[in-house]
């Protein structure tokens, strides 16, 4: 089944170009189905390239998903215009009086600078708050599930001395959690952070799950107690030249950057990189939307927050 969004979004063609079948809103009005309606906080400055990353790993299942975008209305963005904000995303005014049955929250890249220091921290908290009655599950990616395990579980965040960046090999803790049905023994997941949480104090609160980590990116993927939050450390969403893109930027600006790990062939930048990790991701996110957004949803979605699930 296709996933619905905005007639002329502009990651709609990307996505059709890729032979993933995208249903416009025109059409999905006139079907008479119960779709999934999943809400994505976008707080990465390419808005476009993360709708696109996101979308295409929703797209592999047999629901069909209703996709909302939002943004924060306290941040003023500086690589995406105000016409297109205002024409395909929401601000939380206007989606806090609706239910969700899955929400998303990508990364940022503020995880240089203390939370309370983010120009929109109290508006995330608040929107963090509300999904907890309002939304069935919420995935949060990277400095989102740094934020996410911060805000709901005092969880802190550490500086790294050095940017951990590249595709890092990953183990599983727990067979028999539904989110890594179906994964191999080992699975990659890149990774771009300056910062790290620790698995010494995720396993402090018992109401935490590590589900899977890497002996060299550290914690993995964290759960809630009955998945009604789910925390991922990494991008499993990026694309094959992400940390390309990252690391041939930073070296224009100057930073110095370390080769991405595991990465380049030969560590050679001149080589186009591998992907290695597209499988799990499209597992991962399928995963989510089956056991933790369709399968524990009420059809009534008003009825979303009834239970406490966290």
């Amino acid at each position: 089944m296709p996933i619905n969004i905005p007639d002329d979004l502009p990651a709609g063609a990307t996505l059709e170009s890729e032979n993933i079948f995208v249903m416009r809103e025109g059409r999905a009005s006139a079907q008479d189905i119960r779709p999934m309606k999943i809400l994505i906080l976008n707080l990465m400055p390419t808005k476009i390239d993360t709708e696109i990353q996101i979308l295409r790993l929703l797209s592999n299942t047999p629901l069909q998903i209703d996709v909302s975008l939002l943004q924060t209305a306290t941040h003023d963005s500086k690589n995406t215009s105000q016409e297109y904000l205002d024409k395909f995303y929401y601000t939380f005014d206007e989606v806090k009086d609706s239910k969700f049955d899955g929400m998303i929250i990508t990364g940022a890249p503020v995880e240089s600078i203390g939370f309370e220091e983010v120009d929109y921290w109290k508006e995330l908290c608040a929107i963090m708050d509300w999904s907890l009655k309002n939304v069935n599950s919420t995935l949060h990616i990277c400095w989102g599930a740094q934020a996410g395990l911060y805000h709901h579980y005092k969880v802190p965040k550490y500086p790294l001395d050095k940017k951990i960046s590249g595709v890092f090999c990953h183990t599983i803790n727990v067979r028999d959690e539904p989110l890594i049905r179906g994964f191999d023994d080992a699975f990659n997941m890149p990774h771009s952070r300056h910062t790290e949480v620790r698995a010494v104090d995720i396993n402090r609160n018992p109401r935490l799950h590590i589900i899977a980590e890497s002996k060299m990116a550290g914690v993995g993927i964290v759960t809630s107690e009955k998945g009604g939050q789910v925390f991922v450390t990494g991008h499993s969403e990026y694309d094959p030249g992400t940390l390309a893109y990252e690391y041939d930027r930073d070296t224009k600006k100057g930073l110095g950057p370390c080769v991405p790990e595991n990465y380049f062939p030969c560590d050679d930048p001149e080589k186009d990189p591998p992907m290695s990790w597209r499988a799990h991701a499209t597992l991962l996110f399928t995963n989510w939307l089956n056991y933790y957004v369709y399968q524990r949803t009420p059809y009534d979605i008003d009825t979303i927050g009834a239970d406490d699930k966290w």
